[in-house]
């Protein structure tokens, strides 16, 4: 006994663009999809992260970044243990020293030899002229008039010394004070470094976050156009399939969205300045 089947076809436009569909399928797939089109890329560092880098590791660190400060602070050291001693008030002397000692002493000579001129003439007038008693007083004044002129001279030469002492006192301090500044500053050093390689880290990672949102929207459109022939391929069959089966077709995309070129922006700039602002507190606290 023959057996009937009775088969239910859809409608033709229903086969038709299912066939339809199934050419465009094929056309489309089967060329391989070119990733490289939209593959990841990464922004280079910009130039100011270049020199923060290159601060770091050159002139933030070690005894290289403060070794000039250092250097002439040891200058300044010696300059001042040479102020020091005996004979340190000696470059402080006043060159016209001698020659203010040997006009006063010359003066008060000039005196002195007046005031024996007196006596003589003292003496002639009571008539003991180159007698006994004129010897006396000669003696006795040439006696106060050497002691006199040895203290003048004497506290001139005291009055010399006393002044060239200050001075060299004063110089000496002035020195210390002056190598005293120079190791302030060789300590303030790689702080200052410190600082300036976050500074050039965080504007570099601002400039290298907005290079890499271009890289990304680029990326996004690249990888959009590339699936666009599938997408819609994929909406086309869902239609067909709703209208086959009768009932409402939902299409779910294939294209997974990423994260938008500022969320990207946002992260890269956030998690770079807080490493560079890291990185400079690291400096400071291995070099206080």
């Amino acid at each position: 006994m023959a057996v009937q089947q009775t088969q239910a076809l859809p409608p033709q436009y229903v086969e038709d663009l299912q066939k339809d569909y199934g050419t465009q399928l094929t056309a489309t797939t089967a060329a391989p999809l070119n990733t490289g089109l939209f593959a990841p890329k990464v922004a280079g560092q910009d130039q100011a992260q270049k020199d923060a880098y290159t601060m770091a590791t050159t002139q933030g660190q070690g005894i290289g970044a403060f070794q000039p400060y250092i250097s002439q602070a040891g200058a300044y050291d010696t300059a001042a243990a040479g102020l020091s001693g005996a004979g340190a008030y000696s470059p402080f002397m006043s060159p016209y020293q001698q020659d203010v000692i040997d006009a006063t002493l010359a003066e008060y000579d000039t005196q002195a030899a007046a005031g024996l001129t007196g006596i003589g003439q003292q003496a002639a007038m009571s008539g003991n002229l180159g007698g006994g008693r004129e010897g006396v007083m000669r003696a006795q004044y040439q006696n106060k008039s050497d002691m006199n002129r040895a203290l003048l001279q004497s506290g001139l030469l005291q009055q010399g010394f006393t002044q060239a002492n200050q001075l060299a006192n004063q110089a000496f301090g002035q020195q210390m004070q002056l190598g005293q500044n120079q190791q302030g500053l060789a300590q303030q050093v790689p702080g200052l470094y410190g600082q300036d390689i976050s500074t050039l880290g965080s504007a570099g990672a601002i400039q290298q976050a907005q290079e890499q949102a271009g890289l990304d929207a680029k990326r996004e459109e690249e990888r959009l156009a590339a699936y666009e022939p599938y997408e819609r391929l994929g909406y086309l069959g869902s239609g067909i399939a709703s209208i086959a089966s009768g009932a409402p077709g939902q299409y779910q995309s294939m294209v997974t969205p990423n994260p938008t070129p500022l969320q990207n922006a946002l992260g890269i700039a956030g998690v770079a300045g807080g490493l560079m602002g890291n990185y400079g507190d690291y400096l400071r606290g291995v070099n206080p």
